[in-house]
This record gives C-alpha cells, sequence and structure tokens, in this order.
C-alpha cells in the first residue's frame, strides 16, 4: 500500500464510505480505485487528485496534505544514478535489495534523515 492508498482508505472508513460509493462519484471503477489504494497502480493525475479532495470536501493544509501523499506514493520508481558517486549508486541498489526486509522502526529512522537534511539550510 502507498501512502496516498493508506490516507484514501482512511478517508473512506472515517465517513463511512464504500470502494464503490467512491469510485463511481468521481469516475473510475471499484476496481482501479481498489489497485490505486493498495499500490498496484501508479501515482494519480492532477485532476483525479481534485476529484478525490472535491469528493471528501477537504481544503488548506489537509488538501496540500493528499497532494503531497499523492507525489510520493509512485509504487514503482526508477533512480537515475548515472553522473552521481558511486556511494550514490551503491545506496540506490542495496536500498532496492533490502527495502523489503526492513522493519518499519528502520524505516522511520531512514526518513527521520532525509527530513532532517531537507530542512537544513544549504550553505
Amino acid at each position: 500500500m502507498t501512502p496516498f492508498g493508506d490516507r484514501m482508505r482512511n478517508l473512506r472508513a472515517e465517513r463511512g464510505v464504500t470502494l464503490k460509493d467512491m469510485a463511481d462519484a468521481i469516475g473510475v471503477s471499484p476496481a482501479y480505485l481498489s489497485a490505486l489504494e493498495h499500490g498496484k497502480r501508479g501515482r494519480p493525475g492532477w485532476h483525479l487528485i481534485q476529484r478525490i479532495i472535491a469528493y471528501f470536501n477537504i481544503i488548506w493544509d489537509e488538501a496540500e496534505e493528499v497532494v503531497r501523499l499523492a507525489r510520493i506514493s509512485h509504487p514503482r520508481i526508477t533512480i537515475d544514478t548515472a553522473g552521481l558517486s558511486p556511494k550514490a549508486t551503491e545506496l540506490s541498489n542495496r536500498l532496492a535489495d533490502e527495502i523489503g526486509k526492513l522493519d518499519s522502526i528502520v524505516l522511520e529512522e531512514i526518513l527521520t534523515i532525509l527530513d532532517r537534511r531537507k530542512s537544513k539550510p544549504r550553505g
């Protein structure tokens, strides 16, 4: 499941909405919506994201969060390390090999490191 799919499933559960009802309302098939929630489809396009936001009547920060989650929810990514250091290539390959074996604590530690790097001023 992707972060976006997890959020969609939680929104549906919070509001008591079935997969079929939501799919009908936003103009997709229940099978497509299920595949999107389970990470078996690529991230949704901008127009579908907007229909989902409108369907749940969410605004401001919560809508921005849904857009952010969609952006980081592509289930099959490619990392181009051409022109980067050998360490970058090693990290990419090792992460690809090991991601399925990492527990939630280790994943959270890695995400924390990345978030910390993002928030540091560059200089």
